[in-house]
């Protein structure tokens, strides 16, 4: 069997791990021109199901340097104002916590899942044909590839998506946040002491949130697997800060505490990313073919805690486990569907949470 991956994210790259270590022969075809090109945020929260998927996918040789790499998430969660008084204690354990355990960085992870995959990039999909046992990619450099299963692994824009049941729509929430990394000194590790520190003043929200790593990541490498190469990156403080309407600037108002304007100007600049959020609708069922999605590609999600990450790896893990076993893949996209469709929603019904607790608080 040969199977083909489009898009080297967390999900596609789990899948294709899994599948090497059965010996399938799986190739990788990203689009981007390198893991190196574009920024695509920092720590998530992986726990239950996702943690035990990648563990399930990832050669056991690599296990020792994952849990070197990640990072431990405890502790209630605080809400502040912006003078940095403590006005509420979060004990509410929504669906997304459940999922929550260990922390990884995104981009220490990706370097770790591309060991010893076959990788092409610079690879854009530009489509594909079926036709009876095999199918045939077709790629902007023009290359061709057969397979015997095609998955698209490529995020909100999948080019393989929209050629099988259509581009995702895309809903604009109203809310614009921005995305930074600023070095874990000790002032700043203080203002979490739990899972994550929220600090309002009901127009707009500041999410904290520590990672941690148990070991430096390149330093770990070095030691627990020698060949595997992974960015020199440090334990940082990620913060998310969701903006009012009327805001034409991420700068923090006046009166908020020096600590937080401090935070927030010794960010990574080149890291640091803004945008408005969008929502995308569950997907409904397809004709199953030799053509599938997982992660991302089917089903986007607001950024929630980690949902979506562990969402992509559970997928990787299911359909691994199916194209190892019966092949089935109208049942692999059927429970996939079901289980995520209450999860979309619960994203989108989380950001709402926040935006209303903040203006109540």
């Amino acid at each position: 069997m040969r199977v083909v991956v489009i898009g080297a994210g967390l999900g596609g790259l789990c899948l294709a791990q899994g599948l090497k270590k059965a010996g399938v022969d799986v190739r990788v075809h990203e689009r981007d021109s390198g893991v190196e090109a574009r920024f695509q945020g920092y720590r998530i929260g992986l726990g239950g199901l996702g943690w035990e998927s990648m563990k399930a996918c990832l050669p056991e040789r690599l296990h020792p340097l994952l849990d070197a790499t990640s990072g431990e998430l405890s502790g209630p969660g605080r809400l502040l104002d912006p003078r940095l008084n403590q006005v509420g204690l979060d004990d509410d354990e929504p669906l997304a916590r459940s999922m929550e355990a260990n922390l990884v960085d995104r981009h220490v992870l990706r370097h770790l899942l591309l060991t010893d995959l076959d990788t092409t990039f610079g690879s854009r999909l530009t489509g594909y044909t079926e036709g009876g046992s095999t199918v045939r990619a077709a790629f902007a450099d023009g290359t061709e590839v057969d397979c015997d299963v095609l998955v698209g692994a490529d995020g909100i824009g999948s080019a393989v998506r929209r050629q099988l049941i259509g581009p995702a729509v895309r809903e604009s929430t109203g809310v614009r946040g921005v995305i930074g990394r600023t070095p874990l000194e000790d002032r700043f590790a203080a203002l979490v002491p739990g899972r994550g520190t929220v600090v309002t003043d009901g127009d707009r929200q500041l999410f904290l949130g520590k990672m941690p790593f148990r070991r430096p990541p390149r330093e770990a490498a070095a030691e627990l697997a020698p060949d595997v190469r992974l960015p020199d990156v440090r334990s940082y403080l990620r913060w998310v800060m969701m903006l009012p309407p009327s805001a034409d600037t991420w700068d923090l108002p006046a009166d908020w505490h020096p600590l937080l304007h401090d935070l927030v100007g010794s960010a990574d600049p080149d890291n640091t990313a803004m945008g408005t959020l969008e929502y995308v609708a569950p997907a409904d069922p397809w004709p199953t073919g030799r053509v599938t999605l997982l992660g991302d590609a089917v089903h986007p999600m607001l950024p929630a805690g980690g949902m979506g990450g562990n969402c992509a790896l559970i997928d990787a893990r299911r359909l691994c486990e199916t194209l190892l076993g019966d092949g089935d893949l109208a049942a692999y996209e059927q429970e996939m569907l079901a289980a995520t469709r209450p999860l979309v929603l619960s994203s989108k019904a989380m950001l709402d949470r926040f935006r209303a607790l903040s203006v109540e608080r």
